[in-house]
């Protein structure tokens, strides 16, 4: 007999267990193993077999056939990978819910975007056909899909607070947001019954050592003034599992939501990363770089008008950002420490210890492909269009100490057009064929019985004819699937479409004329290989 033959409680199948994220999801899972059973699929790796055999050891796991499924005491694991629908299905087989933290993300995601696609899109894709395809799953399994903040772009200036259903804009190069937007729409256009997509902000790990892991070029991509509402993996992973405790018949179902820390853990990029340095005993960010090194605009984050709604559901509201850098003083190596202690203490130290990190910040920005410095002095004419606007644009970024106030000071906020009246209780077609005028197309449907959920045909300003559900373009801020990038067209997109044009001109000129080509990524595929 197999666990899942004996088994009694309700299944579980957790997808990404072993990231940031998932991790977190799957310590609270098994801190309630008594209530559910838990089936988790792993690739085989060995970092993933290490992390995994305390939790076997516990559960007196023992190998299955061939080894690829371990199992016993209510925790299976399957080895495998989620890109194999074989996989995918003997995870899914007899569960009652689906948890998916799984994804391929930044800046790994761009160094191998094929790696991207795979997992982010086409794993997505496999879980919904799993779904699907088992007895009554449709109906029966509950699914909680993690999208993420970069489906909807950078949001500076006016427009740095926002809301679900606002435009989707996956900044140019993302080829990580390209592929969750295109995971999310498989899981709103999908027969499932229950599912909700929880659009994650950046989950901050409360390891230090994964904090420093984090360093890359990607880190100055993101412009200084960007507003964030980080969350902590912890909460993420607790919000996540409390879903499971959210009830059939609640109107939680069928619905995407911003899943940001709240009011507590909001900052500006310049903050959060200011912060960074000094939690390490040094000065800051200015000790330890150049302010021209950060990207002007094509990045992500925003402050969420909306996160306090699904925290009025999953109630996982419980880190600060004070309580989270105690977490990592805390968390820091005994020689971390002592090395934070002496810089605090010995101004000559700190000033070498802060020499060190500008040239190791200095090498990323200048010699790794996907440095900033280094598109500019390569004539990396796309990059810098995309993230600076031009090479004057970039030369004539002050100093330090010259303008800060763009990053001390919160911006008027300007809240988007949906392009229908949203007090209303109930729509008519009317309100529908509206609302696609304003995304410059039209609503094909000859009629509308109010079902959001009941696919419509639709058309683009450039003709492409498409079905999609009410929700998914109303609500949740989709459109058309065939103009979505690669290529980025945006500067066109703007002069058609009213609904996105509100978030590109806030950065934009109407005079600019930029188009990226599909292939446009392809200038820093395996970057990550480099060594610079």
């Amino acid at each position: 007999m197999t666990a899942i033959q004996t088994a009694h409680k309700p299944r579980v199948a957790l997808f990404g267990a072993s990231g940031t994220m998932g991790h977190e999801a799957f310590k609270e899972l098994w801190r309630r193993r008594d209530q559910y059973d838990l089936m988790v699929l792993l690739r085989p790796s060995a970092k993933n077999r290490a992390l995994f055999r305390p939790y076997q050891q516990q559960a007196a796991s023992v190998p299955g056939p061939g080894e690829r499924v371990s199992q016993g005491n209510g925790l299976t694991i399957v080895w495998g990978d989620a890109t194999h629908y074989a996989d995918v299905k003997q995870t899914v087989q007899g569960v009652d819910w689906v948890l998916d933290a799984m994804a391929y993300i930044s800046p790994q995601a761009d160094y191998h975007p094929g790696i991207a696609r795979a997992v982010n899109t086409d794993a997505i894709r496999n879980i919904v056909r799993a779904i699907e395809a088992q007895p009554g799953g449709a109906e029966r399994i509950r699914l909680v899909y993690t999208g993420t903040v970069a489906e909807t772009g950078d949001r500076l200036g006016s427009i740095h607070w926002g809301r679900v259903g606002d435009p989707l804009k996956p900044s140019i190069f993302d080829y990580y947001a390209v592929t969750k937007i295109a995971g999310e729409r498989a899981v709103l256009e999908s027969d499932i019954r229950h599912w909700v997509s929880l659009r994650m902000t950046f989950i901050i790990p409360t390891s230090h050592k994964e904090v420093l892991a984090l360093l890359d070029p990607i880190a100055f991509h993101m412009p200084l003034d960007s507003c964030m509402e980080n969350v902590t993996d912890r909460d993420a992973g607790y919000g996540m599992v409390n879903c499971l405790d959210v009830p059939d018949d609640s109107d939680f179902w069928r619905r995407a939501y911003n899943m940001g820390g709240g009011p507590e853990m909001r900052c500006t990029a310049y903050e959060h990363v200011d912060l960074s340095y000094k939690l390490n005993g040094l000065s800051g960010i200015e000790a330890c770089s150049e302010r021209r090194w950060f990207a002007l605009r094509n990045f992500h984050m925003q402050y969420y008008e909306d996160s306090h709604v699904l925290n009025d559901y999953l109630h996982f509201w419980r880190d600060t950002l004070d309580g989270y850098r105690e977490l990592l003083r805390q968390d820091m190596s005994a020689g971390m420490k002592a090395l934070a202690f002496l810089c605090q203490r010995i101004p000559a130290l700190r000033r070498r210890v802060e020499q060190a990190t500008y040239e190791m910040n200095r090498a990323l920005v200048e010699k790794h492909r996907n440095g900033t410095a280094y598109w500019y002095a390569q004539r990396q004419d796309l990059r810098i269009s995309a993230f600076f606007k031009d090479y004057a644009t970039y030369e004539a970024i002050p100093d330090w100490g010259a303008g800060t106030s763009l990053w001390e000071a919160e911006a008027e906020w300007k809240r988007l057009e949906h392009g229908y009246d949203e007090s209303k209780p109930r729509l008519e077609l009317s309100d529908l064929q509206g609302a696609a005028r304003f995304r410059g197309g039209a609503c094909l449907a000859p009629a509308w019985n109010g079902d959001w959920y009941a696919p419509l045909p639709w058309s683009c300003a450039v003709g492409h004819e498409f079905n999609a559900k009410p929700y998914t373009v109303l609500k949740a801020g989709h459109w058309c699937p065939q103009c979505v990038p690669p290529p980025w067209n945006y500067d066109e997109e703007a002069r058609r479409n009213p609904f996105f044009a509100q978030v590109w001109y806030p950065n934009h000129d109407p005079d600019e004329h930029n188009l990226y080509p599909e292939d446009c990524t392809q200038d820093i595929v395996c970057a990550d290989q480099d060594r610079p």
